[in-house]
């Protein structure tokens, strides 16, 4: 049986959490030469976070918990909710080897957790421990775990909680994921296993993403009914025309009722370059939880129009920026770094 045949669904990051779950950042060759810079906004995301939710850390061993726990303390972050576990991870990317929690509140167990596989965005960097997450958070929770026995990462889908899905070519047609699948079959998975009735495919992703395009730097739900989308209204920038190009692809897609959706548009920040690489900076990047709208700020004009932007979005939440111009240098923002365990009655 998949989750859909057993009633299971993933449900919209709006929905009440239980948890966040997040795997501390500890690789030094994802930030190298400045990983030390990126724990004061680190630890600024878990305090926020922490306030409203139970936040679930995986560490190395025995001594990052207890540092981790004194320096979570020393930021203000509402220990009362941490809880830190010794799951050993090759990287701090949760969304993507972390896992993805399903819910049937008519079930007698109305939580279970999808153990995709994960295998480095395309085997770019070692993986094995982050491929053993959900299976540790799963045992550690005593929930069902459903394995589908594919590739598939948290980054490159996004649900609107009603049936859609979408995702990009680019990353889930890639070779290095699951080449031996179609589109087709491809879909019949997400279909099966996020308990969608639809999936609707954009093309490409943005410049300096290593996971070949996931969608959650490119256009995310908001409502149902409501989608934001990054633009890049330089046209001399590379961003320009594939962002271009999703937005007219986004203008073709239809809901369930036959209605089409709400498009936001948000100008991309500033380009971020360090040692003369782009950067994956995008707006687009935030974390919803109970607590409000975390979102990356790159230190240039545009960080306040993101924010007014997604506060319409978001009227009963706050929405709050916080810097990543540190962060990014792991090619990754708050989305990235997170997962959430949705809460069920």
């Amino acid at each position: 049986m998949t989750p859909k045949e057993s009633g299971y669904w993933f449900p919209a990051e709006w929905e009440p959490h239980k948890a966040t779950w997040l795997s501390y950042p500890h690789n030094e060759a994802s930030w190298p030469g400045k990983i030390h810079t990126i724990y004061p906004y680190y630890h600024e995301f878990v305090k926020v976070v922490s306030q409203a939710e139970e936040v679930h850390i995986n560490v190395n061993d025995e001594e990052m918990k207890k540092r981790v726990e004194d320096e979570l303390a020393r930021a203000g972050a509402a220990m009362r909710n941490i809880y830190l576990h010794i799951h050993p991870t090759n990287d701090a990317w949760c969304r993507d080897h972390g896992p993805a929690f399903v819910i049937n509140p008519n079930a007698e167990i109305k939580k279970a957790i999808v153990n995709w596989g994960y295998n480095g965005w395309g085997n770019k960097y070692p993986h094995d421990l982050d491929d053993n997450i959900p299976l540790q958070v799963a045992h550690l929770l005593g929930l069902p775990v459903f394995s589908p026995g594919i590739v598939m990462e948290g980054g490159s889908i996004d649900v609107n909680g009603r049936g859609l899905l979408i995702t990009t070519t680019s990353c889930l047609l890639n070779e290095n994921r699951n080449p031996h699948l179609t589109k087709a079959g491809i879909e019949k998975y997400l279909r099966e296993y996020y308990g969608v009735d639809e999936v609707f495919w954009l093309g490409d992703g943005i410049a300096g993403d290593d996971t070949d395009g996931h969608v959650d730097d490119l256009t995310r739900f908001v409502a149902p009914e409501v989608l934001i989308t990054m633009v890049e209204p330089d046209p001399s920038d590379e961003n320009h025309i594939p962002l271009k190009e999703n937005l007219k692809m986004l203008k073709k897609l239809m809901l369930p009722d036959g209605k089409q959706p709400d498009i936001v548009e948000i100008p991309m920040p500033a380009p971020v370059y360090y040692e003369g690489q782009r950067l994956p900076a995008s707006y687009a990047n935030f974390y919803i939880c109970n607590a409000g709208v975390i979102v990356p700020t790159f230190r240039c004009k545009q960080d306040q129009m993101a924010i007014d932007l997604l506060a319409q979005c978001f009227p009963n939440r706050p929405v709050i920026g916080i810097d990543s111009v540190e962060i990014i240098w792991g090619l990754g923002s708050w989305h990235c770094l997170s997962q959430q365990e949705p809460a069920v009655e």
